[in-house]
């Protein structure tokens, strides 16, 4: 699978430099040349940076392990995850990272949410039968992150503030929704193809508990400015962060544990993960320099606004579709497209608007597809892009239809 994308990505980039040559703009050819050139400086800038990190939590989660604590927290979401992973064994370490992985991703916790990820898929790795093909819980997991919901997109909130929006948090609920339905769509999608039974008490029991959970923060975040809103969710990401930290280690400690060693040995595979990354890293970020580089993406955003205008449709969402385009690609350049629809179109604008919830609203696909998958040396992925991109186009419509209802 990952060699027929890979593939493809050049292929397109090939027919957008010719296009761009017969139409006289020879400058496609430098651009896609630094674009190479970038995209391998880029990936060893990205592993590099990571290793701090990585070394970090994989030293703390293998003492959190050892005292019994990880294991603690993933009781709290062992049955609902018991349900849809249905081939890892109850009480397996997998469901201790993959819950502290994404309730890092629920808090905006970036810094601690990629090393937990890559540890959580270490965990669904050894479980792994075939090497180097993705199983049913791995897909499961990696779509949950390319969906996964941010309560509070702080960032997202900044940028309008600093634009001068003037209400920077009132696009809160739509951002929500829209990730909600991505997160939805995501494990929809992931059931259908895996047959997955999803109707059924528990499952439905903690949905009904994270709808009543979001629910509450919704109500209390509205009676809040957005410098309170930054304040509260910044304390509780840092007060959560914390907890973990000083429990593991402590806990560890009282229980006997050789806390400095058990610490040592876990950051020696951060560090050896973290380089393992490099060429999956540059893999992807070369495709995807070169579609950029190319004008590809450029045309693709033409070709949307083009049938929108013929079907004579509104063709507002347009103006914001650059965001939409860039975000399973890079989300650095997502940020980049936000900022420029704000500043062109106006930070209130409908544009404006709808390029932020965008941007709060999914995940970089490929880049988490790479890095996770790169990090175990998965090569057939099997349907989990397929099922990410659907989690994405999901999201994206119901941005753009909640932006209409909110502000059309």
């Amino acid at each position: 699978m990952l060699n027929k994308i890979w593939f493809s990505f050049f292929a397109v980039a090939l027919s957008a430099i010719f296009i761009q040559l017969l139409s006289g703009n020879v400058g496609v050819l430098s651009q896609s040349v630094e674009a190479i050139f970038s995209s391998a400086k880029l990936a060893a800038e990205i592993a590099l940076g990571l290793i701090g990190v990585l070394c970090l939590w994989m030293g703390l989660m293998r003492v959190g392990e050892k005292a019994g604590v990880v294991a603690f927290f993933s009781r709290a979401f062992e049955p609902l995850l018991s349900r849809l992973m249905p081939e890892v064994p109850r009480g397996h370490p997998a469901y201790g990272s993959v819950t502290m992985n994404l309730t890092a991703n629920m808090l905006g916790l970036d810094n601690a949410a990629t090393p937990l990820g890559l540890k959580a898929m270490q965990d669904l790795q050894s479980l792994n039968p075939v090497e180097h093909t993705a199983t049913n819980a791995q897909i499961l997991f990696l779509v949950l992150n390319t969906s996964s919901i941010t309560l509070v997109p702080v960032t997202v909130f900044l940028y309008r503030a600093q634009q001068g929006a003037a209400a920077p948090a009132d696009i809160f609920l739509p951002i929500l929704l829209a990730t909600s339905a991505s997160t939805l769509a995501g494990v929809l999608a992931v059931a259908i193809v895996q047959r997955l039974s999803i109707l059924n008490t528990v499952v439905i029991a903690y949905a009904a508990g994270i709808l009543a959970t979001l629910t509450a923060l919704i109500f209390y975040l509205s009676t809040l400015t957005v410098t309170a809103i930054g304040e509260v969710s910044t304390a509780m990401g840092n007060g959560i962060l914390l907890l973990l930290i000083f429990s593991f280690v402590l806990v560890a400690g009282l229980r006997k544990v050789a806390v400095y060693d058990e610490f040592i040995e876990g950051a020696k595979e951060g560090f050896a993960q973290s380089i393992k990354l490099i060429p999956y890293l540059l893999a992807m970020l070369l495709a995807i320099g070169l579609l950029r580089a190319s004008g590809a993406l450029e045309y693709l955003l033409n070709t949307i606004a083009g049938i929108v205008a013929f079907a004579g449709g509104d063709t507002r969402f347009v103006d914001a579709m650059p965001t939409a385009i860039m975000k399973p690609f890079s989300g650095s350049g997502a940020r980049a497209m936000m900022l420029e629809t704000m500043q062109y179109y106006g930070v209130d604008s409908f544009a404006g608007r709808l390029a932020a919830i965008l941007q709060g609203s999914t995940e970089t696909t490929f880049y988490v597809l790479a890095v996770y998958f790169g990090a175990v040396g998965i090569r057939n992925g099997r349907h989990a892009l397929a099922c990410g991109l659907f989690a994405d186009l999901a999201g994206i419509v119901a941005a753009i239809l909640v932006c209409y209802q909110f502000y059309g």
